[in-house]
């Protein structure tokens, strides 16, 4: 009994350090998620960054079926390995608008000659406004919104090549 109580702190130990290491190595998901994803997009109204090209508005959001804004910027490096399933997406039919956050015109044009332009419309949030009444923590995130102006969908991150067909799910839901 009594070499028992002596293996009793060793015991403590080690199951106090499984329970550390557990919560060290597989971490709680940290992604922050918008509170308006079924809710309507706030309302907002964004001047064209391009020229010739129209800027974005929540009122664009509620007209001509669902479509997916894309959160984005020319100095995002995950923006452009997210830029080719952009493109897919445009290609399978389906609507893109971009908001652009504190960019400039130059740049932009230049990553799109680069990257490829899925954008019908493209917003300029000079001042992240549009990003954070979104709920948007960073860039790049999408948002997938119906043809009420409502949010159904966030994708946190760039998104992958695997992702093309969730999103295309998501909008086919959204109709």
């Amino acid at each position: 009994m009594r070499q028992a109580l002596i293996w009793t702190p060793l015991a403590a130990f080690a199951l106090l350090f499984t329970v550390v290491a557990t919560g060290l190595f597989r971490p709680p998901d940290r992604t922050i998620r918008s509170g308006l994803v079924g809710k309507p997009v706030p309302d907002f109204a964004l001047r064209p960054l391009l020229p010739g090209r129209p800027g974005l508005s929540s009122d664009d959001l509620r007209a001509n079926g669902p479509r997916v804004v894309n959160v984005f910027a020319s100095w995002c490096a995950p923006c452009i390995a997210e830029a080719p399933q952009l493109m897919a997406l445009r290609r399978a039919g389906v609507a893109v608008e971009g908001v652009a956050v504190r960019d400039t015109a130059p740049a932009l044009t230049g990553f799109l000659a680069r990257n490829g332009d899925p954008f019908g419309r493209i917003g300029d949030d000079r001042a992240s406004a549009v990003q954070l009444a979104l709920g948007a923590a960073g860039v790049p995130e999408s948002f997938v919104v119906d043809a009420r102006g409502v949010i159904t969908y966030q994708h946190v991150g760039y998104i992958t090549p695997a992702d093309v067909g969730v999103i295309r799910a998501e909008i086919e839901r959204a109709r």
